[in-house]
């Protein structure tokens, strides 16, 4: 399928998260809270001193009522500052796509829309359904392709690790990773990149933009995660009709036929290995089942899809 393997998405806007901690008669940020707190604590001891001058109670008792009082405000300060510091960190674990909260019935995920190609009529169906109790996608492909897109802006450094469920119905016999008529494949996930051009070299910003001309707004890389029928697991190759995107061969044959399977991989690695080069930034997530080469049917079943910072950060 022409070019299918470099798709692209557009980008609405940028998530960010900005933390400001406004202190009456102080300074902003959040290192004035625990600051004033400290100071309050010193003057409240130090008037809880005065009050117990001329007190008949013992000395060391009066004193240790103070040791406490002031004990309690300085703790007072230092879980007062520790929401400030979690807020500020970012999350282990992106949920890209939550699937599994969908709305049966649904044939568009939220956030997620249609991926289609201009020379490429019939699509792929796609519906949120229930499969031995979980929600999920269902892509039924007959001769057709069509995908789902989500924009995204991801750091592949600070989360390499994308971690995917899918299963398949049945595998595709002309399907051939190295061949344009078998670049088909029943389960894909693609991974595109933003193009960045301090990060490009020459040559490859003229391929770039001769590839602009002749299919519109592309992405200066993609991985696509596939199952394949014979090409052994593990193998990354370059696309059949682009060299801008790579195969990574995930699952091939049909041992895993009919079951979940869950995949995980380290994006930030892959590239590297795939490109030779440090990644741009993630701009775009995709599923797409197709069979619009070699004319056949396949369906295929997707879950949650998330990205995280390490493989021991958990995504369920």
């Amino acid at each position: 399928m022409d070019n299918r393997s470099s798709l692209t998405a557009e980008v609405d806007g940028k998530n960010g998260v900005e933390i400001l901690a406004e202190c009456e008669g102080g300074e902003r940020g959040s290192g004035q809270v625990p600051f004033l707190l400290a100071e309050r604590a010193r003057s409240e001891g130090a008037r809880s001193m005065r009050a117990v001058e001329g007190e008949p109670r013992p000395t060391s008792e009066s004193g240790a009522g103070v040791k406490v009082g002031f004990m309690k405000l300085l703790l007072l300060a230092v879980l007062l500052s520790v929401p400030f510091a979690v807020m500020a960190e970012s999350p282990s674990v992106i949920e890209v796509a939550k699937f599994s909260s969908g709305m049966v019935g649904q044939a568009m995920p939220d956030g997620w829309k249609p991926l289609t190609f201009k020379k490429i009529p019939r699509h792929t169906s796609y519906e949120v359904v229930k499969d031995g109790g979980m929600t999920i996608v269902k892509a039924v492909s007959e001769a057709s392709a069509s995908g789902l897109i989500k924009p995204v802006v991801i750091d592949p450094k600070e989360y390499p690790i994308v971690r995917w469920r899918w299963k398949i119905d049945n595998v595709l016999q002309g399907s051939d990773v190295a061949l344009k008529e078998g670049d088909d494949f029943p389960a894909r996930l693609y991974i595109t990149f933003e193009y960045d051009p301090d990060k490009v070299s020459f040559g490859k910003k003229l391929k770039f933009k001769a590839g602009q001309v002749l299919f519109g707004d592309i992405p200066i890389a993609a991985l696509n995660y596939i199952w394949e029928t014979k090409t052994p697991v593990g193998t990354i190759v370059e696309n059949a009709y682009t060299d801008f995107a790579r195969m990574v061969i995930v699952e091939s044959g049909t041992q895993k036929v009919g079951l979940w399977v869950d995949e995980e991989r380290n994006i930030y690695e892959d590239y590297k290995k795939a490109f030779g080069e440090e990644p741009p930034m993630i701009n775009g997530v995709a599923i797409m089942s197709d069979t619009d080469n070699t004319k056949e049917q396949a369906t295929a079943y997707y879950g949650d899809i998330v990205f995280q910072k390490s493989v021991k950060a958990s995504a369920r």
